[in-house]
Formats: C-alpha cells, sequence, structure tokens
C-alpha cells in the first residue's frame, strides 16, 4: 500500500512503546514479527535437535538428512507460489498467514509422536506446507503495511524478530536438553506452546490493510502475462538469489560439522544460537541502512561473509574456526535476506506482491533443494570440506551475478 494510507497505523503504534514511536515503523510489523519469533522459537527449538535426533537415534545418513531437510524446504517453496498468487486473486492476505500458522502449529505434535523416520519426514513435509502458505502472503503484508521510506528497515525489523526467536528456541532446547537428561520427546512437547501463541497473536492482533480502490484487480496472476509484468528487474533479482541459495545449504550441515569437531548432543544447539544471534543483530541495522545506500552493495558485503564462512567451516580444525565460521554465516544472513525481501518487494508491481514472493521463494526453494542434496552427497564422499568448498566456489559466482545486476540497473540510490 501506499505510504499516505499506512499513516493511520502508524498514528495507532504511537500508543504503543517509545520504541515503536521512535521507529516510526507500523505496529502491524511489529507484531507480524512477534509471530514469526514465537513459531521460530517452536520450530527451532525442534529443528536444532532434529538432524542429530535422526542420525543419532533414528540411524539416517547426512545424505538422507541432506533429501530430508531439501524436499521440506522445497516444498514450502512451492507452496508459496500458489499461496501468494492467491493472495493477489482474493486482494486479502492476513487469512492465508493465519492458515499457514495454524497449520505449523496443529501439526508440531507430530515430532514427539514419531516413532520412526517416515513420521518424522511426514511431521516436517506438513509443517513445511503450513510454511509455504503462510510465507509469500506474510511478506506482501509486510510491503503493503510498510511506508516506502522504511521498507528496508520495516523487513529488517521483522526478519530480525523472527531470529530472535531462532536463537532463543536452541537456548531452551540446550536447556531443556541439560534438564530432561536428553528427553527429545519431552523438549518437543514443550515447543508446541509458543506455536499455539504464535496463532492467537495473528489472529487477534494484526489489522490488514485495505486494497487501494484504484488498484488493478488480477484475475490469473500466475498466467503469463502477469508474470511479464514483473519485469525485468525482478528477474535478475531472482537469478542472482537462486545462484546464491546454492552456496547456503540447509544450516544442519553447520550442526553436523559442529559434530564432527566433537561438540556434544546437549550443546550442539549452541551452533544455532551463535549463527541466529549474528543474524538477529544485523538484520535490523541493515535493513535501516539499505534505506539510505545503494542496497546491491550491501548484499555484496552479505556474500563475501559468506564466501569467509564456508572457507573456515571447510579448513576449520577446532571449535574455534567453527565459530568464526557459523558467525559468519549468521553475519551473511543479516546482510541478505531482509535486502532480497526489499528488492522483490519494490521490484513487482503493489498488486502481483504475493505472486512475486511466491515464485521467489519456488526458485530459491529449488535451489536450495539442489544445494541440500549435493551438500550432503559430498559430505558422505568427501567430508566436511568437500561440501563447503562448493559453497564458496557458488559464492563467487553468485558475486560475479550481482555486479552484472549492479552494472544493468545502473547505478540507482537503493537498487
Amino acid at each position: 500500500m501506499s505510504g499516505q494510507l499506512d499513516r493511520p497505523d502508524r498514528a495507532t503504534a504511537s500508543t504503543g512503546s517509545s520504541l515503536i514511536r521512535r521507529s516510526g515503523i507500523p505496529t502491524g510489523i511489529w507484531i507480524l514479527g512477534f509471530v514469526s519469533m514465537l513459531m521460530d522459537i517452536s520450530s527451532e527449538m525442534i529443528h536444532a535437535l532434529l538432524p542429530i535426533y535422526m542420525v543419532t537415534v533414528l540411524g539416517t545418513s547426512a545424505l538422507s538428512v541432506g533429501i530430508i531437510e531439501g524436499i521440506a524446504e522445497a516444498t514450502a517453496s512451492i507452496t508459496k507460489v500458489f499461496s501468494g498468487a492467491l493472495s493477489d486473486w482474493l486482494g486479502k492476505r492476513k487469512l492465508l498467514v493465519a492458515i499457514g500458522y495454524g497449520l505449523a502449529a496443529f501439526t508440531k505434535p507430530i515430532f514427539p509422536l514419531a516413532a520412526s523416520i517416515e513420521w518424522l519426514i511426514a511431521a516436517r513435509f506438513i509443517d513445511r506446507v503450513g510454511k509455504g502458505i503462510r510465507g509469500a502472503p506474510r511478506d506482501a503484508l509486510v510491503a503493503d503495511i510498510a511506508p516506502p521510506d522504511l521498507r528496508g528497515a520495516s523487513f529488517g525489523l521483522r526478519q530480525s524478530l523472527d531470529t530472535v526467536g531462532a536463537f532463543l528456541g536452541p537456548l531452551f532446547a540446550i536447556g531443556l536438553m541439560w534438564l530432561t537428561a536428553d528427553h527429545f520427546q519431552a523438549v518437543f512437547w514443550i515447543a508446541v506452546i509458543p506455536a499455539f501463541l504464535s496463532v492467537g497473536l495473528i489472529v487477534v492482533a494484526v489489522k490488514e490493510p485495505d486494497r487501494p480502490k484504484e488498484q488493478r484487480r488480477v484475475r490469473m496472476p500466475l498466467h503469463r502475462d502477469e508474470l511479464r509484468r514483473l519485469g525485468a528487474t525482478y528477474w535478475w533479482v531472482v537469478g542472482v538469489a537462486a545462484v546464491f541459495t546454492l552456496a547456503r545449504f540447509s544450516e544442519a550441515f553447520l550442526i553436523l560439522r559442529a559434530q564432527s569437531i566433537g561438540f556434544s548432543v546437549t550443546v550442539i544447539p549452541v551452533v544455532l544460537v551463535v549463527m541466529s544471534v549474528a543474524y538477529s543483530l544485523s538484520a535490523y541495522p541493515v535493513g535501516v541502512l539499505s534505506d539510505r545506500v545503494n542496497r546491491t552493495t550491501l548484499l555484496a558485503i552479505g556474500l563475501v561473509l559468506l564466501l569467509g564462512a564456508n572457507l573456515a567451516l571447510a579448513f576449520a580444525g577446532d571449535i574455534a574456526w567453527v565459530g568464526v565460521g557459523v558467525v559468519l554465516w549468521g553475519l551473511h544472513m543479516g546482510f541478505t535476506q531482509g535486502l532480497l525481501a526489499t528488492l522483490i518487494a519494490e521490484s513487482a508491481p503493489a498488486e502481483l506482491r504475493g505472486t512475486a514472493f511466491g515464485v521467489f521463494n519456488l526458485v530459491t526453494g529449488i535451489a536450495l533443494l539442489a544445494a541440500s542434496v549435493v551438500a550432503g552427497a559430498l559430505w558422505d564422499v568427501t567430508g566436511p570440506q568437500g561440501t563447503f568448498l562448493a559453497g564458496a566456489a557458488f559464492t563467487i559466482m553468485t558475486l560475479v551475478g550481482l555486479f552484472i545486476v549492479r552494472v544493468r540497473l545502473g547505478d540507482q540510490t537503493h537498487v
């Protein structure tokens, strides 16, 4: 929506906390951030332990972990295409966001009840369908609510709050594993609670802005004519993001790398804690900065950080170097994820934002599936070094592609 349409929401925010007043970011963005945070606490309590649970308790291989993680994320990405397009067709986004969070919450109890790898695959699959349903409409809703001059900051804030949940979840997992003497199922049961709190918050507290009367209605969002309307800039951003995703396979391999160095099962979730702290502390400041400087420059910095992370993890001989790699990995996420979302929001027409985010997530999801499968295969054949060196090679390719995009788009302040 336009900045004028968002001013009433900003006025409402003046009755909230002083932090919200000072930021100028609409209240709805903050609430969506807290919704994401609660769901991430739930999800990461489970996912921080899941790769180790699958390998050590159920006896699956690293390749199997890569395939399962890749299929799960690809499923979410495919679902996002249709949910994003549906939100454009309906002109409503909150309903789909609430359904997506609700589905994820109701499938969380499957994890502690699962007695075999097949049950875990089913649970992971359904959970990611929920993520897919909510993902593109939620990002489009953030773009609809955010004032144009605060769009980078708004995406950065939501991403930062989301990532707070991503490090609180593993912290809770560590504490609960210690309290329960490594009882996986008990931790999985407790993870159900924040998931349902997240659903309650999205249903009660988020107000969706009305669609402007003058905005064009989209009858067939996925028709080739509508996809053509997304424009060349959008498709270049998607292309660069796809190659970039090949360099940043599932974070499950960070956990496996820590285990290979000698981390115990109880403290392994600290890997995701460290990564997420670095991510959350950088995402919002980078988002604020991106509203003032060239965004592709910030993306390039993020890719250099990823290159350093892959090299550190490839040659790590002790816990300290794993820590360096994990911190750099988190910083690169903070420099790139919110910026990519902002570029998608700004390059696509307002009436096609849901479709734009859906297609973007489909393409990057397919890339993540390929990356995770290749990473798992390399891990089984060559060990951790081959996996992370391959990631470094794809990072260099992405930097070249980003330079081409920069030249093609010209020296624009925000793009």
